[in-house]
């Protein structure tokens, strides 16, 4: 080996010294981690703030997904029906179909719940009686991850067809449909590459293009439709085909980012009104239409996980599910929560089952509370859902305003909505931060070590190999 080759001699005590010091740090970094692990309590289905009673029977549709941390595989999707003070009154997991997630679920006049099911490429559409514990029909037709399906005039479903491409074909045929039950026949349908959505936009083209998550009939002939990949919530007419109205736009994050379930809404003299879960965006946002234009009138912002769902409910008040907080939250228009219940894993949909489906209230304008509000009075129950800043808002208000900006504010973003899907669901935001660093500085450890004392430990590999090989 030539002189130059041999490591700079590091005095023993030193060494040792740098050895402790980061043995120290690493120990420091993992022993909050090491506390909740043992203190920690899982989140069950359970109510958080209960200011005042809600008005009847809360149904919420979990998605249920796998989660890091967890002793099983995926968690099981399920309905709950939650009572007025927070009591479970039932809970229907779908295992008699064969469902794998649950999506949306909307009350029927009668009582029962029309309930959006899927397994592997496959929907399943399920009216199921609460009462009775009952389903009193299901079918399962060959629409792949379908989110949002409506029934409507009488017996047709209107359904948000999505990951529809034909590999034939070349086309993706991401569309709204209406199926009637009777014909056991699609009798219209509403292709998004036939109405100026480029291929280029949204997700991808062969994949998941449009995601569209969201479908309601608005009016007559009237249809609106949320495609979560293009940024947008659109209003299309049934008879022209045409979009009469769009709010956002493909790549325009400032005003919708990735949303879902939309709500239609009509102010004072009939003014256009959506209220909306802004999922990428970690908020809830209420837009008007004035002259022509839209105005956002309403934002909601707080310990927000990937909101997927808002209500406006007829007292006023607004019903979110706040999905990776696996909550639903019943908020003042100041942003008091004053109804809360904790439903893992993935909450996506939940309704008021005696008020119908997305009922609907008096819209932010008419209360007279527009502005920007923040979440208050929540019982926080899930990690992420305190009042301290996680590490992505630290990391994106460190750097507000610098060079790196937008670099900053772009990670914490993918940071924020990537984290709770591989975080160990006992492990809290800034804990799992800290054993990331504590990993790093072990590997590095280990790897400076290795490289220091890396002619020693040849030199054992080498005897170890000889010997191994003088036995056999």
């Amino acid at each position: 080996m030539n002189r130059d080759d041999l490591p700079i001699p590091v005095p023993s005590s030193r060494k040792t010294g740098v050895r402790a010091l980061t043995l120290l740090l690493i120990l420091v970094l993992l022993t909050p981690t090491a506390v909740s692990a043992v203190t920690y309590q899982p989140t069950s289905l359970q109510s958080g703030t209960m200011e005042r009673p809600a008005n009847g029977t809360t149904v919420i549709s979990v998605q249920g997904f796998k989660i890091a941390g967890q002793n099983s595989g995926k968690k099981p999707a399920r309905l709950v029906g939650v009572g007025p003070r927070g009591d479970v009154n039932w809970e229907y997991n779908g295992e008699e179909n064969g469902i794998v997630w649950f999506y949306d679920v909307d009350p029927l006049q009668n009582g029962s719940l029309l309930i959006t099911g899927t397994k592997p490429g496959k929907t399943v559409v399920t009216v199921w009686d609460p009462e009775s514990q009952q389903t009193q029909w299901s079918r399962t037709f060959d629409w792949e991850d379908t989110h949002d399906i409506d029934l409507v005039n009488g017996d047709q479903l209107l359904v948000a067809n999505m990951r529809n491409y034909n590999e034939t074909t070349g086309n993706n045929n991401d569309r709204l449909l209406l199926y009637d039950l009777g014909e056991n026949e699609t009798v219209w349908e509403w292709k998004f590459r036939n109405h100026g959505y480029n291929r280029s936009g949204g997700g991808k083209y062969t994949d998941d293009w449009t995601h569209v998550n969201d479908v309601d009939k608005i009016g007559d002939g009237r249809y609106l439709a949320s495609p979560r990949n293009f940024d947008q919530v659109i209003v299309v007419n049934r008879s022209t085909g045409n979009v009469t109205q769009q709010l956002g736009s493909d790549g325009n994050l400032s005003t919708l980012y990735e949303q879902h379930n939309p709500q239609y809404l009509r102010g004072e003299g009939g003014t256009p009104t959506m209220l909306v879960a802004d999922s990428e965006n970690d908020r809830i946002v209420e837009y008007a239409k004035t002259g022509g234009e839209w105005e956002r009138t309403w934002t909601l912002r707080g310990k927000f996980n990937w909101p997927r769902d808002a209500d406006r409910l007829p007292n006023g008040n607004t019903l979110v599910t706040d999905t990776l907080n696996h909550r639903v939250m019943e908020v003042t228009p100041s942003g008091e929560v004053v109804w809360e219940f904790y439903a893992p894993w993935g909450t996506y949909d939940a309704e008021r089952i005696q008020l119908g489906d997305e009922p609907g209230g008096p819209t932010i304008r008419e209360q007279n509370a527009t502005g920007t509000v923040t979440l208050q009075g929540s019982a926080a129950l899930t990690p992420g859902a305190s009042e301290r800043s996680t590490f992505a808002e630290w990391l994106s208000n460190t750097f507000a305003d610098t060079p790196v900006d937008s670099e900053a504010s772009w990670f914490a973003e993918r940071w924020a909505h990537v984290t709770p899907w591989i975080r160990p669901v006992w492990m809290g935001p800034w804990d799992f931060v800290r054993t990331l660093v504590a990993g790093v500085l072990l590997l590095g450890w280990l790897t400076t070590d290795g490289l220091y004392h890396r002619a020693q430990l040849y030199s054992r590999l080498q005897n170890a190999i000889r010997r191994w090989k003088e036995t056999i």
